[in-house]
């Protein structure tokens, strides 16, 4: 499986972005996904994650409220819709598929990545 990221740029405080991460090579139809992201000098993080169908989402508590994850199988794609960004969304965003078709957190699950696309927020 291979996964390609977009949808990233450069957004000024309050604005919105809407990530893309688009699978090749087979479909992930079973597979829970998720999006991370990793700012300069930190350690990756998880952003949101939605289960293989399409329920459970879950989101980091930096970001419930204002990011919303979805998954659109027809176009074996899932997306990450951001709402009123913050400097400190900066960071790169990573889509992921999971060995597990339940929605998880955690980072060692996460068989397939994709490269990342860039977000920088300014204030």
């Amino acid at each position: 499986v291979q996964l390609q990221a977009s949808g990233g740029g450069l957004v000024q405080a309050g604005g919105s972005l809407t990530l893309s991460c688009a699978a090749s090579g087979r479909a992930i139809t079973n597979n829970a996904l998720g999006w991370f992201r990793q700012a300069p000098g930190k350690e990756r993080e998880f952003v949101a994650g939605i289960d293989w169908r399409g329920g459970t989402p879950r989101y980091a508590d930096s970001v419930a409220g204002r990011f919303t994850i979805s998954r659109e199988y027809a176009k074996n794609t899932v997306s990450l819709s951001m709402n009123s960004l913050k400097p400190e969304d900066t960071a790169v965003y990573y889509c992921a598929a999971s060995r597990s078709s339940s929605t998880t957190t955690r980072l060692e699950l996460y068989q397939y990545w994709g490269r990342g696309t860039q977000v920088t927020v300014s204030s």
